[in-house]
């Protein structure tokens, strides 16, 4: 069986998941963002292989996503940052986020609270129209063509 290749698709929720949606990297993402930037950490927080942890690393990297950095010369150790593509990833997970709080952490609440920086509050993403800033759901959201469709 042949796997589909999400990123020739004319559409960018496929082109995204063929980035990260495999469901590891959201993970690995995760982690980078809360400061585990060591593979060893990121190993032992999610109990992940070290082969399929090599191999979502290698190709985050790969897709600009976090970049490799020596922090070690002897023996040759190396870190994972977020590059401005992955800083706009995590930006997706918050509002995933949202959702699992909204809609999976049971009675306990949510896991982690989320304090925005500007002004001190703890808060969650609330999606916002770029055009006019009014809140923005997928019920107010009409779907039209756009340039590049027919490719």
């Amino acid at each position: 069986m042949q796997r589909t290749r999400f990123g020739d698709m004319a559409c960018s929720i496929a082109r995204t998941l063929d980035v990260i949606g495999e469901p590891w990297s959201p993970l690995i993402l995760r982690d980078v963002y809360a400061g585990m930037t060591r593979f060893e950490r990121i190993q032992q927080d999610l109990g992940i292989s070290r082969k399929v942890l090599t191999e979502r690393l290698k190709w985050l990297v790969e897709q600009g996503v976090l970049e490799r950095r020596e922090y070690s010369s002897r023996p040759p150790r190396f870190e994972y940052v977020l590059t401005g593509k992955g800083a706009e990833l995590c930006d997706l997970l918050t509002v995933m986020v949202r959702w699992g709080d909204r809609w999976t952490a049971g009675e306990d609440g949510p896991p982690v609270l989320y304090r925005h920086r500007a002004c001190g509050g703890i808060a969650h993403v609330e999606p916002r129209c770029s055009a006019c800033g009014e809140p923005m759901h997928a019920t107010d959201i009409d779907l039209l063509p756009g340039p590049g469709l027919n490719r």
